[in-house]
């Protein structure tokens, strides 16, 4: 009664002309996620660090990112893409995650071309790429070290983020692809979706591509479908949201001295005992 079936990432990804995954940090989001109707989720790294209150730095560890992406997966339906950051070090760092989250039922995982530790793709400052073969090693290792085919490995190229240009990008990606990468996502900070266009137009189409319109938001998804583009990933928008609504709540409560003004417009407790599936658990104690 309490367990759960889910298709791989692979299985849905066959199956969805473009896959829809939205942002999540731990369980309940990605079950709104999955309520809402998003095929898969991303336990991102961005988010799982933020309700840390820590810095999307390579600070928290493997295990750490492993429980948030595990947790999530055990409450859901649909698959899980781990956003595991540069692999969390070298090659060997590389065969043990994918031991680890592959071991735990996650059925894909990114990783991104940058050196570790990383830096949050929109923090300030500069960003430092890896050298393209060296990526392509970590590709290779964790398709080498995989248990299973249907364990699905996303190359991420960082070389928009860090102005090195799409003509960089597509040979990077290009390189991942022939390393053996199932996709690749290709990653832009610019306000204008035209960067990922054209790398799009130099794109052979040898693996899928993922795209995380985080700053270009109004690519609308027939439009993204148009474009040939398989995956698209809402990163952080729940969050963002979630934020934005804590802030207030919490502010309101306080100003007003007590909780009527607000309780026609949140969830109530029955909501919540509904997603956790209380009358399920309570069937097993009868």
């Amino acid at each position: 009664m309490l367990k759960r079936r889910y298709p791989s990432f692979r299985s849905v990804l066959a199956t969805h002309d473009v896959v829809r995954v939205a942002g999540a940090h731990h369980a309940l989001s990605g079950v709104l996620a999955q309520e809402a109707g998003f095929q898969a989720v991303w336990s991102s790294s961005f988010e799982v660090s933020a309700s840390r209150c820590l810095p999307d730095a390579s600070i928290l560890s493997m295990t750490e990112y492993l429980e948030a992406a595990a947790n999530i997966q055990k409450a859901l339906d649909i698959p899980v893409v781990a956003d595991c950051d540069t692999g969390y070090g070298g090659n060997y760092n590389v065969a043990h995650m994918v031991h680890e989250f592959e071991g735990a039922g996650i059925t894909a995982v990114c990783m991104e071309d940058k050196l570790f530790p990383k830096m949050n793709s929109f923090a300030s400052g500069g960003q430092t790429l890896l050298d393209t073969a060296a990526f392509a090693s970590k590709i290779q290792t964790a398709k080498t070290v995989q248990a299973t085919e249907d364990f699905f490995v996303i190359a991420r190229t960082e070389a928009l983020i860090a102005g090195a240009g799409v003509d960089e990008a597509v040979t990077r990606c290009k390189a991942y692809a022939d390393a053996g990468a199932d996709a690749v996502l290709i990653h832009s900070k610019a306000r204008t979706k035209d960067e990922v266009l054209a790398f799009l137009d130099q794109w052979d189409n040898r693996v899928p591509v993922v795209v995380v319109p985080t700053t270009y938001p109004d690519w609308h998804i027939d439009d993204v479908r148009s474009a040939g583009v398989s995956v698209v990933i809402y990163a952080n928008q729940g969050m963002r949201a979630a934020l934005t609504t804590l802030r207030n709540t919490y502010r309101a409560i306080y100003e007003a001295g007590d909780t009527t003004a607000l309780e026609a417009e949140i969830a109530s407790v029955r909501d919540i005992f509904d997603l956790q599936r209380m009358a399920d658990w309570q069937k097993l104690g009868a």
